[in-house]
């Protein structure tokens, strides 16, 4: 069953690379970029669900699944609620959670596979954990600093 489960999580998380990426390359209105969204929170639910159900199958090996999965599922929810409930600074919160959620997929992906690419196994498993939010946090503020001003200037 945990193999299973585990199948499912990675192809949720292929689905979630997949999709991340086309949403972030797609024109940001309504059509591709909305599809690719939801399909993205779509996987990335099957991704925080399988990590909670394989961590609770082998809590005391694997109990970090579930706190890594919430909190990387919470960037995601927040993205996504933001749009859906269009609050105040929607577009600000959208984009930090969306991306801030991306950057927790490739974390998980380069984690688990780095020992098994060779350009990746002589750097240390610490930098593995935080190069994809080093690099990523600052395209997060120049991201939402583009469209600010794209949204200031079609105001003004």
């Amino acid at each position: 069953m945990f193999s299973g489960i585990l199948i499912i999580h990675i192809a949720a998380g292929f689905i979630c690379l997949l999709t991340g990426l086309g949403a972030m390359l797609s024109q940001k209105r309504k059509g591709k970029h909305c599809w690719f969204g939801e399909v993205y929170h779509g996987s990335f639910v099957v991704i925080f669900l399988s990590s909670t159900t394989m961590a609770i199958m082998h809590w005391e090996e694997s109990a970090y699944l579930f706190y890594i999965g919430f909190f990387s599922y919470s960037f995601a929810i927040i993205g996504y609620l933001a749009v859906k409930k269009k609050w105040k600074n929607w577009l600000r919160y959208h984009i930090s959670g969306m991306l801030g959620s991306y950057i927790a997929v490739i974390t998980a992906v380069l984690v688990v596979n780095a020992p098994k690419i060779a350009f990746f196994q002589d750097i240390p498993i610490l930098w593995i954990w935080f190069l994809p939010t080093i690099i990523g946090s600052p395209l997060i503020a120049l991201t939402n600093v583009k469209y600010r001003t794209k949204k200031a200037s079609a105001a003004g």
